[in-house]
C-alpha cells in the first residue's frame, strides 16, 4: 500500500512538474536573439563565402572550394569537442548560457576579419583567408551550440520548446534577411566602387550588432535545475549516442538538409548574376527569404495535426516542388520569385523542425542510458550538422561549377559553365532534400514513442527529489 502510495506521490509530482515548467514570453524572444545575432553573420558566410572568395576577394573557384571544405572539416571536428565542453561546464549561470558571454566578442571579431582583405597576395593571401575562415567558423560553433543545447535547460515542456524555438527560427530568419538582403548594396554604398573596403565596413556594423544581441540574450536567460546537474564525462558523453536511434537519424537527415541548402544558397548568387544576367536580382531574391517566417511561425500549428515526423516531410516536399518550379520557370522573373518563395517557406520551416527534434532526442537518450548529454548530443545534431553540411555543400557546389569551366574573371560565362550553375542551384539540392525526407519517415516511429519517454523521466525526477528531500529530513 505504501508502495502505491509512493507511486501515486511520484506521479503527481511528476505531472505538477510538467504543468509548471513555463518559460516567459520575453524570454523566448531573448532566446531568439541568439539565433539572430547568429544569422546575422553566419548567413553572410554560408551564402556569400564562395562568391566573396572568387568575385571580391580574388581566388580561383576551385581554392576557394578547397578552403572551404577544409574549413568545414575543422569545424565539424569542433563541433561534439564543444558539446563536450558543454557537458563539462559548471557556473552559476548554468552550462550552456555562460558561452554566449565569452564568445560573443570572438565570433564578431573573426567573422568581420573574415570579410576583410589585407594587402597580400600569392600563398600569403590563401594562407589569410583559410585562418579567419576557420577561425570565424570556429568562434560561431562555439557560439551556436549553446543555443541548442540550452533549450532542454530553458523548459521541460515539449510546447514550450517548440514555441521557443519557432521564435528562435523566426527571429532568425529577421538577422538572415538583414544578412542576404542587404549586405551586398550596403557594402557597395559603403565602399563607393571599393568592394574590399565596402564590405569590411559593411560586416564590421553587422557585428556590433550581433554582438549587442547576444549580450542581451546572456544577461535574460535562466537556465533550470542547473544545481542538479553533474558534470559528466566524455566517455558518458558518448554512451548517451548507444541505442539512441531518433538521434542518429536527426543527425543524418539534418547533414542531408544542411549540404542541400548551401549547395543552393552558394550557387544561387552565380545563377541570378550569370544566367539571369542581373546582380541585382541576387538582393531582390533574397530579401524574400523573409517570407519563409510564414511557415516557420505555423510550425506549432502544423504539429498538433501532422505530428512532428509529418511536417517535417510536408515542408521538405514544399522545398522540392519549389526548386522545381524554379527550373522550369526558366528566365522567368515573376514564376522564378513564386518557385522562390515556396522553397524558402519550405526549408526554412523544415529547419525549424529539426532544432526542435534535436532537443527532443536528449530525453531519449537519458531515457535510455540514465545520461543527459545536453552538449554532445545537440552539437552534433546541430552544429556538427550545420559547419560539414555547409563544408560539404560549398565543396559540390565549388566542384560542379569548375568542372563545368566557371571562371569569374569572365564577365560572360559559356554555355556549359551556365548549365553547369543551373544544375547545380535548381536540382542538386533536390536530390539531396530528397534523402533528408526518407530519413524522417523512419523517424515516425520513435516520435510515437515520446509520450513515454516524458512520463518516465518525469517520474525519475519527482521520485529523485522525494528521495533527496527524505535524506535531508
Amino acid at each position: 500500500m505504501s508502495s502505491n502510495a509512493n507511486v501515486d506521490s511520484n506521479t503527481a509530482s511528476a505531472q505538477a512538474l510538467l504543468a509548471n515548467d513555463t518559460l516567459p514570453w520575453h524570454r523566448k524572444v531573448t532566446y531568439g536573439f541568439t539565433d539572430m545575432s547568429g544569422n546575422l553573420l553566419y548567413c553572410i558566410i554560408s551564402s556569400y563565402m564562395l562568391y566573396f572568395f572568387t568575385n571580391v576577394f580574388g581566388l580561383s573557384v576551385g581554392t576557394a572550394g578547397v578552403l572551404l571544405l577544409i574549413g568545414r572539416i575543422f569545424d565539424a571536428i569542433g563541433a561534439p569537442v564543444m558539446g563536450i565542453l558543454v557537458d563539462h561546464t559548471h557556473s552559476k549561470y548554468g552550462k550552456s548560457r555562460p558561452w554566449f558571454l565569452w564568445m560573443s566578442l570572438p565570433f564578431a571579431v573573426f567573422v568581420w576579419l573574415l570579410f576583410t582583405t589585407p594587402a597580400l597576395s600569392g600563398t600569403m593571401k590563401v594562407l589569410y583567408a583559410g585562418v579567419m575562415y576557420i577561425l570565424a567558423d570556429l568562434s560561431y560553433t562555439a557560439m551556436s551550440t549553446p543555443i541548442t543545447s540550452v533549450l532542454p535547460n530553458l523548459t521541460s515542456s515539449t510546447d514550450g520548446r517548440m514555441q521557443a524555438n519557432s521564435i528562435r527560427l523566426v527571429l532568425g530568419n529577421v538577422g538572415n534577411f538583414f544578412a542576404v538582403t542587404f549586405i551586398i548594396p550596403f557594402a557597395g554604398l559603403l565602399g563607393g566602387g571599393n568592394d574590399q573596403k565596402g564590405w569590411s565596413l559593411a560586416v564590421g556594423i553587422y557585428s556590433i550588432v550581433a554582438f549587442i544581441l547576444l549580450i542581451v540574450a546572456f544577461l535574460d536567460m535562466r537556465e533550470k535545475n542547473i544545481e542538479n546537474e553533474k558534470v559528466i564525462t566524455i566517455k558518458e558523453s558518448l554512451k548517451a549516442t548507444k541505442g539512441n536511434w531518433p538521434w542518429v537519424l536527426i543527425v543524418v537527415a539534418n547533414l542531408a538538409y544542411w549540404t542541400a541548402f548551401i549547395v543552393r544558397n552558394s550557387s544561387m548568387p552565380y545563377y541570378f548574376q550569370y544566367n539571369m544576367s542581373s546582380k541585382t536580382l541576387i538582393s531582390f531574391f533574397n530579401g524574400f527569404t523573409i517570407i519563409q517566417v510564414i511557415g516557420m511561425a505555423s510550425v506549432p500549428f502544423f504539429v498538433k495535426f501532422m505530428h512532428k515526423w509529418g511536417t517535417t516531410v510536408f515542408f521538405l516536399l514544399m522545398t522540392m516542388v519549389g526548386q522545381a518550379w524554379i527550373g522550369f520557370a526558366g528566365s522567368n522573373v515573376t514564376s522564378a520569385l513564386i518557385g522562390w518563395c515556396v522553397a524558402c517557406i519550405g526549408s526554412g520551416s523544415a529547419c525549424t523542425m529539426f532544432f526542435a527534434m534535436v532537443g527532443d532526442t536528449v530525453d531519449f537518450g537519458e531515457w535510455k542510458t540514465g545520461v543527459r548529454a545536453n552538449g554532445f548530443l545537440t552539437a552534433i545534431g546541430a552544429s556538427f550538422c550545420i559547419q560539414m553540411g555547409s563544408g560539404f555543400g560549398s565543396f559540390i557546389a565549388s566542384m560542379i561549377l569548375k568542372g563545368f569551366g566557371f571562371n569569374a574573371a569572365n564577365k560572360v560565362q559559356s554555355a556549359g559553365s551556365l548549365s553547369g550553375i543551373s544544375f547545380t542551384f535548381v536540382w542538386v539540392p533536390i536530390i539531396i532534400y530528397a534523402i533528408s525526407l526518407v530519413l524522417m519517415i523512419v523517424y515516425r516511429k520513435w516520435e510515437r514513442h515520446e509520450p513515454v519517454v516524458k512520463a518516465d523521466l518525469a517520474e525519475r525526477n519527482a521520485k529523485a527529489a522525494q528521495d533527496a528531500k527524505a535524506a535531508q529530513a
